[in-house]
């Protein structure tokens, strides 16, 4: 297995593609209606987890496609940085992860009959457990800020590079 020194356009359109979802998901996410047991998930509970099901595999394609093509740190950086750039990118994954599985089980343990936009019905990860439900709803708002904060730490980094250090750390991701 060759590791390269730059990130390819598949690594990239994952990215960017995931990145997108997630500044749709958010605002759908904080701006839905709370939903209650007994409520039905209308077309904003739909869509938020249709969008967290197509993030889960967006990113779980993204971690296959990473091990198997990986890319070698940038040499020009402090070892501090090449380390938490790592871990900022594994806790990333972890988050990503996390939450969307999280918010599923929510959906599941509140009984809710879910679909993929609509198309094709997702199926239960738990059965319907009102106790359960509340413990991961407050797991998966708390995995949602988790998220958040890696993602504005992630983002505050790519800013110094472009406008502090001044390198070429940032040209590695950036399209084209």
């Amino acid at each position: 297995m060759t590791i390269r020194l730059q990130y390819g356009t598949p690594a990239k359109m994952f990215h960017w593609l995931i990145v997108a979802l997630l500044a749709v998901q958010y605002p759908i996410g904080w701006l839905m209606p709370d939903l209650h047991r007994g409520m039905s998930p209308g077309v904003g509970m739909t869509f938020h987890v249709s969008i967290g099901i197509t993030i889960l595999v967006l990113t779980a394609l993204r971690l296959v496609w990473r091990l198997a093509h990986p890319v070698a740190p940038e040499s020009s950086l402090p070892a501090w940085q090449r380390l938490s750039s790592e871990v900022v990118h594994w806790l990333l994954y972890v988050l990503v992860l996390a939450t969307t599985v999280s918010g599923w089980l929510f959906a599941s343990f509140r009984g809710w009959s879910v679909s993929y936009f609509y198309l094709v019905p997702l199926p239960m990860l738990a059965s319907d457990n009102a106790a359960a439900g509340r413990t991961i709803d407050g797991l998966h708002q708390a995995m949602e800020w988790a998220l958040l904060i890696t993602i504005l730490i992630h983002i505050a980094a790519a800013l110094a590079h472009i406008f502090v250090y001044r390198d070429r750390v940032m040209q590695r991701m950036l399209p084209g």
